[in-house]
């Protein structure tokens, strides 16, 4: 939880990092935003110091840089465990996120990627070897996301006109 409740003001934030982080300026937001860049510009630090921002990231399409293969592996792992074992699955060679599930059997979700099937069966043995249970895998065909709309407070002001 952070120190200061998050407003309107930091939900735009918010929304407008997540639609494009890389060209919009802090006083594009602060023209939505109806604020000074100085308070948006503030706002951020206040937001990264809170860990409500994680961190900027490169929103890479592994298939045209050459890694068609994106595979889900749905695991089990023991509850007490799973957690601290983030951190080593990460480590492995092809994987680019791991979720912790709280609920159902399979409690870590790890997607891999790679060129071919080769590049993702050594994924699967490693997580065998932590004594991580692969339950089902899953190709991905596509993935896109979009920033989180209640963070849009442009469709709010638009409602209550």
């Amino acid at each position: 939880m952070t120190e200061e409740e998050i407003d309107d003001v930091d939900r735009a934030i918010l929304y407008a990092l997540q639609e494009d982080a890389r060209n919009t300026s802090s006083g594009d937001i602060a023209e939505r935003t109806g604020t000074s860049d100085s308070t948006v510009r503030k706002r951020i630090q206040r937001l990264e110091t809170d860990d409500v921002i994680k961190g900027y990231r490169a929103s890479v399409d592994y298939q045209q840089s050459g890694y068609p293969l994106r595979m889900l592996l749905y695991c089990t792992a023991s509850i007490p465990e799973r957690g601290d074992l983030i951190p080593d699955i990460l480590a492995i060679d092809g994987v680019v996120s791991v979720q912790e599930l709280v609920t159902g059997e399979q409690n870590l979700l790890v997607t891999v990627v790679g060129e071919s099937d080769s590049d993702i069966t050594p994924v699967a043995q490693e997580l065998l070897d932590m004594g991580v249970t692969v339950a089902d895998e899953v190709l991905v065909r596509t993935h896109e996301t979009t920033p989180f709309g209640k963070f849009d407070t442009r469709s709010v002001t638009e409602d209550t006109s």
